[in-house]
């Protein structure tokens, strides 16, 4: 499934249905009288967070949606039916915003949340409601009300735990893979991963949710390679997994080039917290580690924790250490 985290859509409610003029015609009966019965509720348009989704991406094939038009009234005081609510199903996670895309309207946090985007029109009035007793017989009757319409802008931004941040080939889809059941494309290459991964790890009966989000390099709050796209989606994150590949040269410079990215985009993901962890430990020799790791929490003063991704102890230690981050 290809992933998507903005979109745009119109989205028409449907127009209530006309009420009826109609008279009564009985046989033996001289004086029917109104008997026209209203017109029924045009169907709104319902926005609803659905666990089991993580992309936008049906949005992108159908962008017009409209809901049903309410029934017209009928003689005999019959009332029309009402048009049926279109929901719209979009993962938990969405904003909803305005035409200008900066105004937001709506935020889908939790599960099973539902929003009217766009409200049905009334239906109209048959000319049974004119009747009077100085007008026995009313031809007047009105039509439905136009259902609102609007184009809105979705954005996802994934709710996760823990966001796995990292320059390219730190080995952040690995650790995901190691400590979930996710899947991700794994490859030595920059960008192997082009899009946000989620998966959910399970320790001691506690569910923590995990995002690998994308290589952020130099330059990212600006648009350079991937990191601006998709720093949104730790925005939402409790805690950030800096994860630094042990084998680099200077690691103290490589930790401040990500974090001065972060803080570019928004000094908000400054404040959250951070777990630090030295990654490919299996690529270097004990004594090197060592000195690299003293020499980094002497300069950063941040504790390190030391993981391979091969190394199963290791992974089952860090598992037990994100319970403490991700409550």
């Amino acid at each position: 499934m290809k992933f998507l985290d903005q979109v745009k859509i119109y989205i028409k409610a449907g127009d209530g249905g006309n009420g009826s003029p109609s008279f009564r015609r009985e046989k033996f009966i001289e004086f029917g009288g109104p008997d026209g019965g209203d017109g029924g509720k045009g169907g709104s348009i319902i926005l609803k967070s659905e666990r089991n989704l993580n992309t936008l991406i049906d949005y992108r094939y159908q962008q017009h949606h409209k809901a049903e038009r309410g029934g017209d009234g009928s003689g005999k005081n019959r009332t029309g039916r009402g048009g049926n609510n279109l929901i719209l199903k979009v993962p938990i996670g969405t904003q909803v915003f305005e035409e200008d895309n900066k105004t937001m309207i709506y935020d889908f946090k939790n599960e099973k949340e539902e929003f009217v985007a766009a409200n049905g029109g009334k239906g109209g009035l048959g000319n049974t409601r004119f009747k009077s007793s100085t007008n026995r017989a009313p031809r007047k009757f009105t039509k439905g009300k136009t259902g609102e319409e609007y184009v809105i802008w979705l954005q996802l931004k994934t709710i996760a735990d823990i966001g796995i941040i990292g320059l390219p080939n730190a080995g952040k889809s690995s650790l995901l893979a190691s400590i979930t059941k996710a899947t991700p494309k794994i490859a030595n290459y920059k960008f192997t991963t082009l899009n946000p991964n989620l998966g959910v790890a399970v320790y001691d009966d506690k569910e923590i949710t995990l995002a690998d989000i994308p290589g952020i390099i130099e330059g990212a709050h600006s648009g350079i390679g991937l990191g601006l796209k998709f720093l949104k989606h730790i925005e939402r994150c409790k805690t950030l997994i800096h994860l630094i590949d042990i084998t680099e040269q200077n690691i103290e410079n490589l930790y401040k080039q990500v974090r001065n990215e972060l803080g570019k985009y928004s000094k908000k993901l400054l404040k959250k917290d951070e777990l630090v962890v030295f990654n490919k430990i299996d690529l270097i020799d004990k004594n090197k580690l060592n000195e690299k790791k003293k020499n980094f929490s002497k300069k950063i003063k941040k504790k390190v924790l030391t993981i391979s991704t091969f190394d199963k102890v290791s992974i089952k230690k860090i598992k037990s250490k994100l319970i403490k981050y991700a409550s």
